[in-house]
């Protein structure tokens, strides 16, 4: 109300008399009654009036800034809501595993910067295990994983596909072009093996459609890129994800199997 009075020229339009200015619909006397009560809480005149002109003192105007500050203050939270409910402002915590990370993550972050610029992101590298106790902690929001179930209440959609590829260091003998490469050929060779707890979809793809005895896997790993440096070191071949490819890794090459 205070705030209203002190921008306005007239003391009638203040409190609502003139023609074109009803905005506050509330009668002079009150309204006198109402700032004078302030000054008393104030200590101090707000304003000098008279029969048709008002203005704030010197005083008022100090307090005339700080209300309109408390004024636009209030309203943030009451935006902020709207615009988080939308889905444009806000936090959103992302987890992912490390295929995502080199293939789906990039173009999903840009998409984000350009549809939801006020939207602050943090990002999360898990294997898919992880992420769904995160989600169902709340630690994060959504997630990029390998499902093979879904916890309830929760709910997923397929947006890549994609098969696993052999991976070796430069030179294997089962890289060698003029071979076609099947998967039996994989038997009693070093093998770096997905970890069945932590990185259980790509395990179960591998021992279903493969041959893999015990005795040749060598390590068993959860994270890709883990595996892609040990197998550049020489420490056995591996399958995975064909996204991996975009790794440019030095000392391993992939192909199809």
């Amino acid at each position: 109300m205070f705030c209203r009075c002190g921008r306005t020229p007239s003391f009638w339009q203040g409190s609502g008399r003139a023609e074109n200015d009803l905005a506050l619909k509330i009668a002079q006397p009150p309204l006198s009654r109402q700032i004078q009560r302030l000054e008393k809480i104030v200590g101090t005149a707000l304003l000098n009036r008279d029969n048709r002109e008002v203005e704030p003192t010197t005083a008022g105007q100090a307090f005339l800034i700080d209300a309109r500050s408390i004024l636009t203050s209030t309203d943030k939270p009451t935006q902020r809501a709207r615009l988080a409910s939308a889905g444009v402002w806000g936090q959103l915590n992302i987890g992912y595993i490390a295929a995502a990370g080199f293939s789906l993550l990039g173009p999903t972050l840009t998409a984000v910067d350009e549809h939801m610029p006020e939207v602050s992101v943090d990002l999360f590298e898990m294997v898919t295990s992880e992420q769904l106790s995160a989600l169902e902690s709340g630690h994060i929001d959504v997630g990029f994983g390998r499902l093979n179930s879904l916890l309830k209440g929760f709910e997923s959609v397929t947006v890549q596909s994609e098969s696993m590829i052999f991976a070796a260091p430069t030179g294997h003998k089962l890289l060698d072009p003029s071979l076609k490469l099947h998967r039996e050929d994989i038997s009693g060779v070093p093998f770096l093996q997905h970890s069945p707890t932590k990185a259980k979809y790509p395990y179960d793809l591998c021992v279903r459609n493969f041959v893999i005895q015990e005795s040749q896997v060598r390590y068993s790993l959860s994270q890709i890129t883990t595996m892609v440096s040990l197998v550049a070191a020489g420490l056995g071949v591996a399958l995975v994800p064909e996204s991996t490819k975009n790794l440019r890794h030095e000392g391993v090459e992939f192909t199809k199997i």
